[in-house]
């Protein structure tokens, strides 16, 4: 169920265990080969092919296209929420739906940058509601919800990157026009300096030309290939949050 699609009196007559999936990515840079939109776009096909194999048994919010891309800022064209400024916002929508009497909710990620919000936001909003024994209140990224590897068996890249290999195929298989001249695109390894911290880090640290991976090995096949592994993911991981018996911690 879209909820953009539907009248108040509709929401209103829904089971208040019904699944609530909010979907949440980005604007910002994604190479010089891949549009500023690609996030948002990408989610939005996994959202829209989820919703329809889930028909009634979820109901999916509108995208929001703000994420929190403040790592990308040197590159023209993003843009990006103020890091509490974001967390606010997440706050604000699990809140929202919680006061419509929604019990168990879903941030569905389509950005890197929004990995760590999604979570601190979750957090936040339990301690709030710290009395409460009925909430499930989840962050999830989609392309974590599947195997890259099985997938698809002939992938380069064996994680999801930034505009590597990964999102420029699933680009290619739903919006070739928007994809430049992969050909031309060198890797940039993913790199794993001080893999057992987390950096403070800058996209320009990392990469001159704003992409992490291989663009030169997507094709729309694996991008197709992709897409459908993702979405059964989700489906899957919403069927799972709709099957909770409402108490448990498994």
């Amino acid at each position: 169920m879209k909820l953009a699609d539907m009248k108040w009196p509709e929401v209103e007559a829904l089971s208040r265990d019904t699944p609530v999936i909010i979907p949440i990515a980005a604007h910002e840079q994604h190479g010089r080969h891949m549009p500023l939109h690609t996030d948002s776009l990408l989610l939005g096909e996994i959202v829209r092919r989820a919703e329809d194999r889930l028909g009634c048994e979820a109901l999916f919010a509108p995208l929001q296209w703000l994420g929190n891309s403040h790592h990308h800022m040197d590159f023209p064209g993003t843009l990006s929420a103020e890091p509490r400024v974001y967390l606010d916002l997440l706050n604000g929508l699990l809140e929202n739906f919680l006061q419509h009497g929604f019990k168990r909710l879903v941030l569905l990620n389509g950005h890197g940058g929004n990995i760590v919000p999604g979570a601190q936001a979750v957090f936040e909003t339990r301690q709030r509601h710290r009395d409460r024994t009925d909430l499930l209140l989840l962050s999830a990224t989609y392309w974590e919800q599947a195997n890259i590897a099985e997938a698809c068996d002939d992938l380069v890249q064996d994680a999801m990157g930034h505009a590597g290999e990964l999102e420029t195929s699933m680009m290619l298989a739903i919006r070739p026009e928007l994809v430049g001249d992969i050909a031309a695109t060198a890797e940039v390894p993913k790199g794993e300096a001080f893999a057992t911290a987390t950096r403070g880090w800058t996209t320009k640290d990392r990469s001159e030309p704003g992409h992490i991976g291989v663009p030169a090995a997507a094709s729309a096949k694996k991008g197709e290939a992709l897409l459908n592994a993702f979405t059964l993911g989700v489906v899957h991981f919403v069927e799972s949050v709709r099957n909770w018996d409402g108490q448990s911690w498994n």
